[in-house]
């Protein structure tokens, strides 16, 4: 018999054994069932249990392999049958996700049929080579004022948000994901191991306003199983990557990574892998790595897609010195960063623009609004050290108490208020006013009131971007029922 046939034959034989094996469950806890047998298992394969619970892989042993439990029934005991059914932990993919709330198997979670999804993809692969990517060049916008003029956001970055708990991160991802309505950008917002009543919250906000028919909510509640957490920001991903790699230009919010983090530690401890720093595993960097990694921007001949990724971190009392933060800090184009002391303040967002750093963003900044915030953020970190002179009581120069008030004033205009995000038009239209001296001398009642009107004015008859810097200036005046010989201005 020639060789070739003869190796036809043989692997003929070994997957003949391989669908004929058997395996035996050796205990169950915690989310972790320890099975014997199964010699031919690989990583993150899918184990099915005799009772209908299934599992995927995450621990190989000499005699026995450590599976993280995806579905129990009450069934579930030691001594049941396990098989492997010959596939990997997948998601399904389409355009019948958006407008849907799915678990990370994706399973519906919003009272409706099952999405007729296009097939499905496996969630944990690898990310795209370099051949693939292309520049940074367009931006997103979130609708904050304060990021999207002195922290910009491309299309295709990953930009982290990170603060304490309760400052406001997860607002700013909403109005993100609120923002892209109009713009073309296909949202996955992954929520992990959060409360019922916030996952209710959040899916019912993003209806209110109009952004859930464009966006995929992947919901792993706190009460899921160890291993739809851990799925869940790899669920998402895959989700919005299948869209990417179409050409279309996509958005992911991991809300958090932090609770992700714990749990992986979690299953690691249960599954005897040594500790590491903070009783974390060795590879919770590449965990986190391999996931933020296939956000990019696709080269024109992969489509020209995007995937922008917000993964979101917790800190604790402002520690961001933490292990999992600097990980994160150290993977991302960037970070927003949001301070517990601004927001007792109620200087609303929070964001500390001295913490803050985009690394990419201004490369894919509209022109006109790059050219207008200019040194902006200097100016303001300028403002901010030299106020704290004025605590002392003492004496400055005319030029200091000007640069002074103007940056107070700047502080006035950079408030803004939840589920109020901005287009680009009224961004460059407050940063004209702001330039030109024509909120100069406003008190916050009517600078709150020239502020809606700039809104009201870019709303409905602003000049293009890109139109000529004098057509703003005189929209803007006229917004503000300004004329060139105010004495004002």
């Amino acid at each position: 018999m020639p060789l070739a046939a003869q190796r036809s034959r043989l692997a003929g034989y070994r997957l003949a054994l391989r669908v004929g094996e058997r395996g035996r469950v050796a205990s169950v806890g915690d989310g972790v069932i320890w099975v014997d047998g199964l010699p031919s298992a690989r990583m993150d394969e899918i184990v099915a249990f005799a009772d209908g619970s299934d599992a995927f892989v995450a621990h190989l042993a000499r005699d026995r392999i450590g599976t993280v439990l995806l579905r129990a029934t009450p069934g579930l005991k030691a001594g049941i049958e396990a098989r492997l059914p010959g596939h990997r932990l997948t998601v399904p993919v389409g355009d019948e996700l958006l407008g849907r709330v799915v678990d990370p198997g994706g399973r519906a979670l919003d009272a409706r049929a099952k999405p007729a999804t296009e097939g499905l993809a496996a969630i944990d692969v690898g990310s795209p080579p370099l051949v693939d990517r292309d520049f940074v060049a367009r931006p997103l916008y979130t609708g904050s004022k304060i990021v999207d003029t002195m922290i910009p956001v491309g299309r295709g970055q990953r930009q982290l948000l990170i603060g304490d708990n309760g400052t406001g991160k997860s607002a700013l991802a909403v109005d993100t994901v609120i923002r892209q309505r109009d713009q073309d950008v296909r949202c996955v917002y992954v929520l992990i191991g959060q409360k019922r009543s916030s996952v209710v919250q959040t899916i019912e906000t993003l209806r209110r306003e109009g952004a859930l028919p464009y966006t995929t909510v992947v919901v792993a509640e706190a009460t899921a199983s160890p291993g739809l957490l851990f799925a869940a920001p790899f669920a998402g991903c895959t989700i919005a990557e299948h869209w990417a790699r179409r050409g279309h230009d996509t958005l992911v919010v991991y809300d958090d990574l932090t609770t992700h983090a714990r749990a992986y530690r979690e299953l690691s401890l249960l599954l005897r892998r040594p500790p590491g720093r903070e009783a974390y595993p060795g590879d919770i960097f590449y965990l986190h790595a391999r996931l933020l990694e296939r956000s990019t921007q696709y080269a024109s001949r992969c489509g020209g897609g995007s995937m922008t990724a917000l993964p979101i971190v917790e800190t604790a009392e402002g520690e961001i010195a933490a292990y999992i933060p600097t990980n994160l800090i150290s993977i991302t184009d960037g970070q927003v960063y949001f301070d517990a002391q601004l927001f007792a303040r109620g200087l609303l967002p929070a964001i500390d623009i001295a913490r803050s750093v985009s690394r990419i963003g201004g490369k894919a900044q509209e022109g006109a609004i790059k050219h207008e915030a200019g040194r902006m953020k200097l100016d303001y970190l300028q403002f901010q050290e030299l106020e704290v002179f004025t605590r002392f009581g003492a004496k400055l120069e005319a030029s200091i108490e000007e640069r002074i008030r103007r940056g107070r004033l700047l502080r006035e205009v950079l408030k803004q208020e939840q589920l109020d995000p901005q287009p680009a038009a009224s961004h460059l239209a407050w940063l004209v006013a702001y330039n030109e001296r024509l909120l100069d001398g406003l008190e916050p009642p009517a600078l709150r009131d020239a502020m809606r009107k700039l809104r009201q004015g870019a709303d409905t008859a602003a000049p293009a971007i890109d139109a000529n810097r004098g057509h703003w200036v005189e929209a803007v005046r006229g917004w503000l029922g300004k004329s060139d010989d105010d004495p004002t201005t």
